[in-house]
């Protein structure tokens, strides 16, 4: 067979000629450098991942060493997280029923007289441990008369311990009353003496050292509109409201409680189509009936100056009224 492949190829040499035979050589030629190209790419394939293989092995002894160095010494890995770990919360005081207890004893404690001394007497043992002086250091003599008190506030010191400090006025005077209560498996007991604490100071809101400016060309339109609005306010006539409140607005009146008797001032800081104003009102309100000499009771009146902040907002060349609410300035400042 061989030897009749080779006398086969040798007429198609003489038929192509030399022509032919330099195209297989050159053919041949290109093959083989194909075929050595191929084996170099192979060659440099495994030459690489030879070199991933040795970092993997690096990574991994390193990775081994630490964590055995970790585990010999001891040692916490850092935490990544913002947050820290808290104790567990304990039991917390019960501020609103310790409020309530000291509001209740401060009523039995803060109106005393030498009529009622055995009664208080057995009013403050409800408050206070078995065994302890029931008249908590009072003399049993003169009077205390207690007209208001509320709570203003409470310190805590632990979950068992706080002192409620108690807003009141007796005999006529403002004054803090500090009252130590004490709690556990949910009781309470007044835990010592109460003591009298200064009422919180009077404070003069700032000033300014020069008049406010004033639009007054629509401070003489509100006079002249707002007695209208504040009438049915103080009636509650809805139909008369709904003239001058602004689309959307709800102002609900005060159902006839007052009268109206005048505006005393309006006082407008210049702006645009919404101004937040300050109005003066004078209320007139039915007070208790007094008894005349001869037993004919008399319905009496008390009129009473306020201040209102409105919010007036300007549609169509008209104002309207958006809100209205308390005032935190005073009268006559913007």
């Amino acid at each position: 067979m061989a030897r009749r492949s080779t006398l086969e190829r040798s007429p198609q040499l003489t038929v192509h000629g030399a022509d032919y035979a330099r195209g297989d050589l050159a053919q041949g030629a290109m093959a083989g450098s194909n075929h050595a190209s191929v084996r170099w790419r192979g060659a440099g394939g495994r030459w690489l991942v030879w070199v991933m293989r040795g970092v993997l092995w690096v990574v991994l002894l390193l990775i081994g060493y630490r964590g055995v160095m970790a585990i010999v010494l001891n040692e916490t890995p850092p935490s990544t997280g913002h947050h820290t770990a808290r104790p567990p919360a304990g039991p917390k005081f019960p501020t609103a029923m310790a409020s309530a207890f000291a509001l209740q004893f401060a009523q039995v404690y803060l109106n005393a007289s030498p009529a009622t001394a055995g009664q208080r007497s057995s009013q403050l043992a409800q408050f206070l441990p078995p065994g302890s002086s029931l008249n908590l250091g009072s003399s049993g003599t003169g009077t205390l008369t207690l007209q208001s008190e509320q709570v203003a506030g409470v310190q805590v010191r632990d979950s068992h311990n706080a002192v409620v400090l108690v807003l009141a006025r007796v005999n006529n005077k403002l004054m803090e009353l500090g009252v130590p209560v004490y709690t556990a498996a949910g009781g309470m007991t007044v835990s010592g003496e109460p003591a009298f604490l200064p009422p919180p100071p009077t404070a003069v809101p700032p000033t300014s050292a020069t008049p406010p400016a004033t639009d007054q060309v629509t401070q003489a339109t509100l006079m002249t509109q707002l007695p209208v609005f504040f009438k049915a306010y103080a009636s509650g006539d809805e139909t008369t409201l709904a003239r001058f409140v602004a689309p959307g607005a709800v102002v609900t009146g005060l159902g006839r409680d007052v009268t109206f008797v005048s505006l005393s001032g309006v006082t407008v800081p210049p702006g645009g189509t919404t101004r937040h104003v300050v109005a003066t009102v004078v209320w007139q309100v039915l007070g208790q009936p007094a008894v005349r000499a001869r037993g004919r009771a008399r319905t009496t009146v008390v009129q009473l100056e306020m201040s209102y902040e409105l919010t007036v907002v300007k549609q169509g060349g008209t104002w309207y009224v958006q809100s209205i609410s308390p005032s935190s300035l005073p009268a006559g400042q913007p």
